[in-house]
């Protein structure tokens, strides 16, 4: 599937704290921990819990949130497909981004080895 204009534009304005709780419900569903989630977050974005809880109070959106990331150099070993996109084959980058956290968010809940999910 090809990611429109239309399609980036909404996910760069979606913001970060309409999406953490269902990150966080898709993964204690499936027996892991807001602490794990935190880690693969952290892993991505170098995020700590502090500045996380400062981004979802402030209702960043993906764009910003992702603006004052610092992306993990190891990001790009994230592949596959993940909400009918391959994360590879995407050209905007901010979509790219959202999606490697939504890929590392679905490994988790899917029972992977944490050293698997950080690319270790």
């Amino acid at each position: 599937m090809k990611a429109t204009p239309e399609h980036n534009k909404r996910i760069a304005e979606m913001t970060f704290s309409s999406v953490y709780p269902h990150y966080i419900t898709k993964v204690e569903k499936k027996g892991r921990t807001v602490v794990e989630l935190h880690q693969v977050i952290r892993w991505l974005t170098s995020f700590d819990d502090e500045k996380l809880q400062e981004l979802i109070e402030e209702k960043a959106t993906f764009e910003t949130f992702f603006k004052k990331a610092k992306l993990n150099p190891n990001a790009q070993l994230i592949k596959g497909v993940i909400c009918g996109y391959r994360i590879e084959e995407l050209e905007n980058p901010l979509t790219k981004q959202v999606r490697y956290l939504d890929k590392l968010v679905d490994e988790l809940a899917k029972g992977r080895a944490m050293e698997k999910i950080l690319r270790t």
